[in-house]
């Protein structure tokens, strides 16, 4: 061969000339394969494939309300993919896919004759399924000059390989896992749940034509932002259908007359629905996976592990709850702002204003940057474009961070947990009004001064510890230790010779008889109460407790209200029930936490809730009756704090506690007046919303209809008295020395008393009353 090429030089240089290319390939092919460029996978390593995967948050139907990823991926199995999508992919991506072993050596010659040396840009690509899903897993890097060819050989290499170890379904289905869509959107399944709601098994034609025209360019084609666009090349996808036999051309044409519609649901943390729960849900999770490990002795990732965490939330009445929180607050800022006008502290108070501006992040870097007060001040003066919350939609404003600021001030907010009383399941969790600009979660990470919705814990004390329902309290006022001398929030009932027993005392909140009651009970009786309703937070032994001066948390008192009609017993919040992986195993499961002792008797729990039905039916929580038409069996306590800082209302109905609260993130801001930071104007709203929602879903008739069990017997001769009395001739007569004598008594009374013995127990012994 070499003499021969010695007598022929000019076949020598020929040689040489094709030969030294086809060297210089097969070298750098070697140095691909072998992986100077970067490893390639093995088939070992393609036979395991970990993709991160988003962890699942379901609700208690199943339905999804939220992900946690890095990549928004969700995958299925092939039985889950419709026929169609599977044809429309083939016709659309790689027509011969079911002939090829990954690479289409047909499509490649077409490419390079048609494409690159006649330069026709219609001829298609030589990119085959199996390419595409080995770059979809592993990605591009960067090589310089030489990085299209090095990953495109990569590619090539791993594509081979894939076709060696799975089959062609087993290869579509890890393609639709994978494979990226429009908005951050990663595999068939999450693009379906995003863009039309429902799950990739029920996809229709037109719907799957747009899922996979997305695939040429997904944010070019992204129907959400260039419908029009979107729906043009839809209509492609199905040409290609029928010119490959996938369709006819009826069908096709059926098709595309449809229009575009879509049902865009975003599952980002800091958007769609139950946002607060689901950052509480993400915290536990966390928590939980730390103390859990796979298979490897790793621990888990809640972002890449795709694992499926289930919840006792109620997807509907957790959308009625939003609305609910949605409709009334913005109704209800309009007032706020109304009454203060130019005199508003975010406007008129500048000390109040700047010692917020100083608890600002960007105040406090600027700060440690060594620039002086003046300096910074003059930095955060300056305006730029910024992204305002208002309840009539976001807007771009030139603001400075001082504007700002001034802005979110006025804001007020709100809390909502609905439980199920007999376990403490959460049906509805609402944080706040908008999680994208107030992140502090008011149901479980807030403490407030929760006003008059303490009383019935007072009552109840009052009650275990002998005192009778009939009991007769005077409203006049009562100075206690320190000259505290609690009055009622209105004139009603102010008359000094007129007596109320415990039914309407709590019914129309009346401070004066509320702290004669604990007084009489005892503050350490009282405390011991609380403990026994599920109350775990520091409580104040003062005389002032029993207006509410104690600060706890919505989730807590909502747990304290279960024992009302859960039999006694409270129920601890929970909303989690397990956590599985991605296969179906479970890696942890939850149980109802139900205290195993009773806060009260029976007897005392009935008499409670006929309280509290009172003022509903005719106390400070009336207009749940005459202003929102509610005739519910409902029972329920109002709660206002002082300087009008807070508004709570507690709602129950045999089967659902609702806990709802209203007030300014700044507790410095409180509510102009009464008449509109009261509970019943601010907070009760709330529950009555949510309630005329749930009235017109059958869904709810098991809450909305159920009824509490009659008061009978002797428990209802124990109950049967006036609502007031009088005072006689001769009692009004020497009223200055009754008054005097109740002064000092109260001043003397021991602070830690002896337990007595039950008013209910000395009447009905040790009968059970059910």
């Amino acid at each position: 061969m070499f003499e021969y090429l010695k007598k022929h030089p000019k076949t020598k240089w020929a040689v040489i000339l094709v030969g030294t290319p086809v060297l210089l390939f097969l070298l750098f092919f070697g140095s691909i394969y072998f992986g100077l460029w970067g490893k390639i996978p093995t088939e070992k390593d393609l036979a395991d494939l970990q993709q991160n995967k988003a962890t699942q948050v379901l609700a208690s139907n199943g339905e999804l309300i939220g992900k946690f990823y890095i990549f928004d991926r969700q995958p299925i199995n092939f039985d889950q993919l419709p026929s169609h999508l599977i044809d429309a992919l083939v016709a659309t991506e790689d027509v011969r896919f079911y002939e090829h072993d990954g690479i289409d050596n047909r499509s490649l010659l077409r490419v390079f004759f048609k494409s690159i040396l006649l330069q026709d840009e219609s001829s298609g690509g030589g990119s085959t399924i199996t390419l595409q899903l080995a770059k979809n897993i592993y990605g591009r890097k960067d090589y310089g000059a030489l990085g299209i060819v090095v990953n495109k050989m990569q590619e090539a290499i791993i594509a081979k390989r894939l076709e060696n170890i799975y089959n062609k379904k087993e290869i579509i289905q890890l393609y639709f896992n994978t494979v990226p869509f429009s908005d951050n959107t990663y595999g068939i399944e999450s693009a379906s749940l995003k863009f039309f709601s429902k799950h990739t098994k029920d996809l229709s034609l037109e719907e799957a034509a747009v899922l996979v025209g997305m695939l040429k360019a997904s944010h070019y084609f992204n129907p959400r932002i260039f419908p029009e666009r979107s729906r043009l090349r839809r209509d492609v996808v199905l040409m290609q259908m029928a010119k490959y036999g996938y369709l006819t051309e009826d069908e096709a044409q059926q098709a595309k007359m449809l229009p575009l519609v879509l049902d865009y649901k975003n599952y980002n943390p800091n958007k769609g629905m139950a946002m607060y729960f689901r950052e509480q849900v993400r915290k536990h999770v966390s928590e939980i996976l730390d103390t859990l490990k796979n298979k490897d002795g790793e621990k888990y990732n809640i972002y890449r592990d795709g694992l499926v965490v289930h919840t006792t939330l109620n997807y509907d009445m957790q959308q009625l709850a939003e609305a609910a929180v949605k409709e009334h607050m913005q109704e209800l800022q309009a007032q706020h702002e109304a009454s203060y006008g130019n005199s508003a502290p975010w406007l008129a108070n500048k000390q109040l204003l700047m010692e917020t501006v100083k608890k600002t992040p960007r105040y406090q870097a600027l700060q440690r940057d060594g620039l002086s007060e003046e300096a910074i001040i003059k930095e955060l003066s300056k305006t730029q474009p910024t992204e305002l919350f208002d309840y009539s939609g976001t807007e771009t404003k030139n603001v400075s961070t001082i504007d700002s600021v001034a802005h979110y001030m006025k804001f007020l907010n709100a809390g909502l947990l609905a439980l199920n009383p007999e376990n403490g399941a959460v049906e509805a969790w609402v944080g706040g009004v908008d999680f994208r600009y107030f992140k502090y979660d008011h149901v479980s990470q807030s403490k407030r001064q929760v006003g008059s919705t303490f009383k019935p814990i007072v009552y109840a004390a009052a009650l275990e510890n002998g005192m009778e329902p009939c009991t007769y309290f005077s409203v006049r006022e009562v100075t206690y230790e320190n000259g505290w001398t609690p009055s009622n929030s209105s004139s009603e009932g102010d008359d000094p010779f007129v007596n109320y027993n415990l039914k309407t005392a709590l019914s129309r909140s009346m401070n004066t008889i509320a702290v004669k009651v604990l007084m009489q009970t005892g503050i350490p009786n009282v405390i011991e109460q609380a403990r026994k309703m599920g109350i775990e937070s520091k409580l104040p032994a003062v005389p002032s407790i029993a207006l509410g001066t104690a600060a706890l948390s919505v989730d807590e008192m909502a747990e304290a209200y279960t024992s009302f009609v859960n039999s006694g017993y409270h129920s601890r919040p929970y909303y989690i029930t397990k956590i599985e992986d991605g296969n179906g195993n479970i890696l942890a499961e939850f149980e109802p936490e139900v205290s195993k002792s009773r806060a009260f008797s029976e007897e005392t729990r009935k008499t409670m809730i006929n309280f509290m039905q009172a003022t509903v039916d005719e106390g400070t929580a009336s207009r749940l009756r005459y202003r929102y038409g509610l005739n519910n069996d409902i029972a329920g306590k109002t709660g206002t704090t002082q300087d009008n800082k807070d508004g709570w209302f507690v709602g129950i109905t045999p089967n659902l506690v609702c806990v709802s609260w209203v007030g300014a993130d700044d507790q410095r801001i409180g509510f102009r007046n009464t008449a509109i930071g009261q509970g019943a104007n601010s907070a009760l709203p709330i529950f009555a919303l949510l309630m005329q929602k749930m009235n017109a879903n059958s869904e709810f008739n098991e809450i909305t209809r159920a009824r509490f069990a009659p008061i009978t017997g002797e428990l209802a001769q124990a109950l049967d008295c006036d609502a007031q009395k009088r005072d006689n001739f001769f009692e009004r007569l020497f009223s200055s020395r009754k008054k005097d004598q109740e002064k000092q008594q109260d001043r003397e009374r021991p602070q830690k008393e002896k337990k007595k013995k039950g008013f209910f127990k000395k009447l009905f012994g040790g009968k059970k009353n059910n």
